[in-house]
């Protein structure tokens, strides 16, 4: 590669996380130009969030990465660990940014309150191609499958960029490489989920409550305004061992009530 594709990434799962070692190593052994700055320890489900009342606090982590990747370990959310290396890190603006890999999935309504979804959407928030990578089970620790596909994916858009800077939410399925079905361009989902709140006691005898939840099914959904059904959801995708790749932005308009209501306005002659 002559001239040396930058990228910055980040995740939700920590620096010390195999997911993004495999991710990072991978792309800087393919010759990538690759910066990571993470949180210093788990930040799952922490939405878009920012730390604004605290000081943020980020120092260089040596040893783990393969010996071209510079390293930064940040104390806040994967968001400001992505405002941090755009605004005080990186000297130049990255090509792309990457989110992941992801141990578990981000599917449906989980990009809502995903740390992954959300470091990679900051990025589409500044105008730079980002995605975010998940392998789609939560013990299975087999990234490379992911790692190579973001390499696969580097490659074609560097060669035929979107026409817009877009998030791809990329979902692997937990199967051998030989057993994947294929690529599919996906749609969001929804999955409900059954809340559980679980009441318990501290030594001291105070009672707190842990929340688990439990996935019950994926909810059906009215037929897009742009989308059709023939177009399968990602957790569909997943389910039919399918890379699914799902195109997201931050603009959470809802088109079909804007559209009612206009529709509204102009009958009463206001």
């Amino acid at each position: 590669m002559t001239d040396r594709i930058k990228l910055l990434i980040s995740n939700d799962d920590g620096i010390f996380a195999l997911g993004v070692r495999t991710l990072a190593n991978t792309l800087a052994a393919a010759g990538y130009d690759v910066t990571v700055v993470c949180p210093d320890g788990e930040r799952s489900a922490s939405g878009h969030g920012l730390t604004i009342h605290q000081p943020i606090r980020a120092e260089i982590v040596d040893s783990i990465f393969h010996p071209s990747v510079t390293a930064w370990s940040c104390s806040g959310t994967p968001v400001d660990c992505v405002k941090l290396a755009l605004s005080a890190i990186l000297e130049q603006k990255p090509d792309f940014v990457l989110a992941g890999i992801n141990h578990g999935s981000n599917l449906g309504t989980d990009i809502l309150y995903s740390g992954t979804v959300s470091a990679a959407m900051e990025g589409i928030v500044e105008g730079i191609p980002s995605f975010a990578l998940s392998l789609a089970h939560y013990t299975s620790k087999e990234f490379q499958t992911a790692a190579d596909f973001a390499g696969t994916m580097l490659a074609q858009l560097t060669q035929n960029p979107l026409p817009e800077p877009t998030l791809l939410n990329i979902n692997v399925p937990p199967v051998p490489e030989e057993k994947i079905a294929g690529v599919a361009i996906t749609r969001q989902g929804v999955r409900r989920y059954r809340e559980n709140f679980q009441q318990r006691c501290d030594p001291r005898g105070r009672s707190y409550y842990w929340l688990a939840g439990e996935v019950i099914e994926e909810m059906e959904q009215p037929e897009d305004l742009l989308l059709p059904h023939s177009i399968p959801t990602d957790v569909q995708a997943i389910a039919d061992n399918y890379i699914s790749v799902t195109p997201l932005q931050y603009n959470l308009t809802d088109v079909r009530t804007v559209k009612f209501l206009d529709k509204k306005k102009k009958s009463r002659g206001s």
